[in-house]
């Protein structure tokens, strides 16, 4: 896809900077969350034993349950321990129709995982290892690496505290 330059990408950061002014307020001025967090992130497999070998056996996530899904016979859910309480979950749902992944409106980009500097060191390692294609940390993001899941989901291990983007913190 074309990246937007000359007067359109003008247009489109003075836009984001009125959006900034409006509606970005200082740490002091912000209301406090009224939710406690994410528990968690369902995302639909295409093969529940590809997955779980992936994010357990390659990637480290603990797998801690799997069972039927409440509303759908024969369906699988299932989550991997991510952290601080923080649950991936998937949904296998056999006889569905599952096109090829595409980054489309209401779709899921990526999902951005803090990991320590050893971590980061191990998981990009392994990613040459196997042969598994990565973006970074040479493309401008010092601190991220970009891969996609058997699923097409994009992932991002970031060497950066939870709550800090960009080397600032966001969250008190």
């Amino acid at each position: 896809m074309p990246q937007p330059e000359g007067r359109e990408l003008e247009l489109i950061r003075g836009r984001r900077e009125e959006l900034r002014r409006c509606y970005l307020r200082p740490a002091a001025q912000r209301p406090p969350t009224t939710v406690r967090g994410i528990h968690h992130l369902a995302l639909i497999c295409k093969d529940t034993e590809e997955t779980i070998r992936f994010y357990q056996e390659f990637l480290g996530f603990p797998l801690v349950e799997l069972v039927e899904n409440r509303d759908y016979a024969g369906s699988s859910h299932f989550f991997f321990d991510i952290g601080n309480h923080n649950l991936l979950g998937f949904f296998d749902f056999p006889g569905h129709d599952h096109p090829p992944f595409t980054e489309t409106i209401g779709g899921v980009q990526h999902l951005a995982i803090s990991i320590s500097a050893e971590q980061f060191d191990a998981a990009k390692n392994k990613l040459e290892q196997v042969g598994m294609d990565y973006l970074g940390p040479d493309r401008g993001a010092a601190d991220s690496m970009y891969f996609r899941d058997p699923n097409g989901i994009g992932l991002e291990l970031c060497r950066e505290d939870l709550g800090v983007f960009n080397g600032v913190p966001l969250l008190d």
